[in-house]
């Protein structure tokens, strides 16, 4: 379905440019995500080998955004300046590494001294350094190809790799997990090697296929390169003649520190589940594998729901509700799930949450391209991630204290769900700015 007034070019255009960029990204981002959380999935038996209490894998896992907050604006700007064949490239590379050596804990521990923990939260702070950049740098890279009305819709199948990465990825990390002996690694090992070498792959990939601007696609013809790079230029302008905010506007600019804290609440929901739902799954008395099968389920409905709500928004051409719903129904499914003790409607419940974690994503990243563009859209989009994924940190370890100090992830849970109801405020808060939402794409002429 497409917006009102399109024209066969624009048509044709924007579905020669999906066709070529959308389906890579969707791969690049599934195997970002799956070397950040297949941690979760490592836990099953890692934290037995290492001698992981708890409290110590939350820290660990969580950690890893300390580092992505540190280092996400700086690698943005970056990405702005070189382009995002170049960066995104660096990036893979490089964490793809780093996610390789986390099967090599207990060695580096030995030869440095410094032990299995410390080594486990050092290699999660250098694969946090890594990957800071990758998802705000694809975010921004999108707003260089596809036009105000289609960004929901774009940013949503895009999206749609994490909670992919989660229905595809758990079920093979718990056949790896059974690979026990080979060259003396533990499955869990095996499960860090195999799934980072995806990653330094692609980086290859990225650099030699990726195009930095509409003007620089050979893979386009000169009249579909002239309207696209045109029609978004428009864009841009009618955005700055509204306002036009520098770098520095832009970072301290209030309104994207309410976004920053929206999307704190939405990530929180996110992987303060995500990290543990393996181990919440394995107290029901299931093996390995079906723990890792059933875990994904949330994943699943999360995945049909960011799709369709993405579209859903897109056409009728609404974003603050269409952020603020789903996350009162993730904070609710959380909730809900708390007061089950039957597995099946406990399952239930939280899936019930999977759709709302993963059906407000899409949309809430159309709301800070609405106002920034250029630099500054780099810039807010860095900020607004990188403290927003600050909760990537203290959900997961406010998730393993709880856990460890009451013997129940009840508290865990029900923090989450407070976090999303406060997320949910502050997007009806912040208003709507139905001139942007709804801002004329159609070119004069």
């Amino acid at each position: 379905m497409h917006p009102q007034g399109t024209t066969t070019q624009e048509v044709a255009t924007l579905a020669k440019v999906t066709r070529r960029l959308v389906p890579f990204l969707i791969i690049c981002y599934f195997v970002a995500y799956l070397d950040r959380v297949n941690v979760s999935f490592a836990a099953l038996t890692m934290n037995h080998d290492l001698g992981l209490s708890q409290t110590a894998f939350g820290f660990g896992a969580g950690i890893f955004f300390i580092a992505y907050f540190i280092f996400e604006v700086p690698s943005n700007l970056l990405l702005e300046r070189f382009g995002a064949r170049k960066w995104i490239a660096r990036i893979m590379l490089s964490w793809g590494i780093l996610s390789g050596l986390m099967a090599f804990i207990p060695n580096i521990a030995r030869a440095t001294g410094l032990g299995n923990e410390t080594t486990f939260y050092l290699l999660r702070v250098l694969l946090g350094a890594a990957e800071a950049g990758f998802f705000p740098g694809i975010i921004f890279y999108l707003t260089l190809w596809f036009p105000t009305e289609y960004r929901a819709r774009i940013v949503g199948y895009f999206m749609a790799a994490i909670p992919l990465s989660t229905v595809i990825g758990a079920p093979i990390s718990g056949l790896l997990l059974y690979l026990h002996g080979g060259l003396g690694l533990a499955g869990w090992q095996w499960l860090f090697l195999i799934e980072a070498v995806p990653a330094i792959i692609l980086a290859g990939v990225v650099f030699f296929y990726l195009t930095d601007r509409p003007m620089d696609a050979a893979w386009l013809s000169a009249d579909e390169r002239g309207w696209l790079s045109e029609k978004l230029l428009t864009e841009q302008r009618q955005r700055e003649a509204i306002r036009q905010y520098t770098v520095t506007e832009a970072l301290f600019n209030p309104k994207v520190i309410g976004l920053s804290l929206v999307y704190f609440g939405a990530v929180a929901t996110n992987y303060g589940l995500s990290f543990f739902l393996p181990q919440i799954v394995k107290a029901f008395g299931l093996n390995t594998f079906l723990t890792t099968v059933v875990s994904a389920t949330p994943y699943l409905v999360g995945l049909i729901g960011m799709v369709w709500w993405g579209r859903r928004s897109d056409r009728v051409a609404e974003r603050r509700f269409h952020t603020a719903i789903p996350l009162f129904v993730a904070a609710a499914g959380i909730a809900i799930s708390t007061a089950l003790n039957d597995p099946s409607l406990k399952m239930i419940a939280l899936s019930v949450a999977g759709f709302g974690i993963f059906a407000c994503l899409p949309v809430f990243w159309t709301l800070p391209t609405a106002f920034l563009s250029g630099a500054a859209a780099a810039a807010g989009i860095a900020v607004i991630n990188s403290i927003g994924n600050l909760a990537g940190f203290a959900g997961p370890f406010a998730m393993g204290w709880i856990r460890d100090h009451t013997g129940s992830y009840t508290g865990g849970l029900l923090l989450l769900a407070g976090l999303g109801i406060v997320a949910t405020g502050i997007v009806l808060a912040l208003g709507r700015d139905e001139a942007r939402e709804r801002m004329p794409m159609v070119l004069p002429g």
